[in-house]
């Protein structure tokens, strides 16, 4: 019997509480992920929030690259249904960055993999699982490890720019 799933909270740059507009490059073996970071902002007073275009302005973009990656997950739940995941009850939050230790999906990719002639669960044994929750999603991906940065811009241009330094 495998140990049981627990939940690690991980270091990243803080998404913006509000829209963070993550944005992705994929293919199959790098991930590249672009979203707002959490940064104060003086010209901003909390009372009408503002709409940023990911393709202008000047953030604070936080650029999380991961190769190689082995597999993502992108969509719901996003803030409002986060106590729906399955990882809630063992701390799942939103706005969070989180390791899944003894992850039930890596376990499950190795199993369908047993059918591959060339097949050893070591193939698998220093993949990790990672969650990040935003305001309007949930990015869930495995890999060997993971790097960030921080780069000022616009979410689109960070995105373009990181996934055109890995080709």
């Amino acid at each position: 019997m495998s140990a049981a799933e627990t939940l690690v909270a991980i270091q990243v740059p803080p998404s913006s509480a509000g829209a963070a507009l993550p944005h992705l490059f994929a293919d199959e073996g790098r991930l590249v992920v672009a979203y707002i970071a959490n940064a104060s902002d003086p010209s901003f007073d909390g009372t009408n929030p503002r709409s940023v275009p990911p393709a202008i302005g000047s953030q604070s973009i936080a650029v999380l690259a991961a190769e190689p990656c082995l597999a993502l997950q992108f969509g719901p739940p996003n803030d409002e249904a986060i106590s729906g995941h399955r990882l809630y009850p063992l701390g799942l939050r939103a706005y969070g960055a989180f390791e899944v230790c003894n992850s039930s999906w890596i376990a499950s990719l190795e199993k369908a993999n047993r059918v591959h002639s060339s097949h050893t669960a070591e193939l698998f044994s220093d993949h990790r699982h990672f969650i990040l929750t935003f305001h309007d999603s949930t990015l869930e991906f495995i890999a060997k490890s993971f790097s960030t940065s921080l780069r000022k811009g616009a979410v689109l241009t960070a995105l373009m720019e990181a996934a055109g330094e890995g080709a």
